[in-house]
């Protein structure tokens, strides 16, 4: 079974703000509440140390992720894979009269038994985390 979802974000603040959030890998790994920790490997590349309180993983498991593709300043997609999943998340931008809105879809593949039950159960509530990250950062450059 494959976890998606799709949810679209709206922000009083230029496009361009926006991407210097989505652009940088630090920053969207921060908002993931299943990430301990993280190495970023430059060129657009990291190793996140994800924890899931699932029985079959007693550990961290290492998702090695890359941004495969990249559209200054509208579009980054990234993929991340692992032995317990693969993991890919696309955020695009658009302009509005107000500011703009963010697009974000991520797609869980497990590849272990209740990666996609964890998912399916948790993947909204990530959403909200990368929302608030977002705003957070926004509000700190006031």
């Amino acid at each position: 079974m494959t976890v998606r979802i799709r949810r679209t974000f709206e922000f009083d603040v230029p496009g361009e703000r926006v991407w210097e959030f989505i652009a940088d890998p630090e920053k969207r790994v921060g908002a993931i509440s299943v990430v301990d920790s993280y190495e970023l490997r430059g060129d657009n590349r990291a190793i996140w140390h994800v924890s899931l309180p699932i029985p079959l993983i007693n550990s961290t498991v290492q998702v090695k992720t890359e941004d495969i593709h990249r559209e200054p300043p509208t579009r980054v997609k990234f993929v991340g894979r692992s032995k317990a999943m693969q993991v890919t998340g696309e955020h695009t931008i658009e302009t509005t009269d107000s500011g703009c809105t963010l697009t974000n879809e991520f797609v869980v593949d497990g590849k272990l038994p209740g990666v996609e039950r964890f998912f399916k159960r948790n993947l909204d509530s990530e959403m909200d985390n990368l929302e608030a990250a977002l705003r957070a950062d926004f509000a700190a450059d006031s």
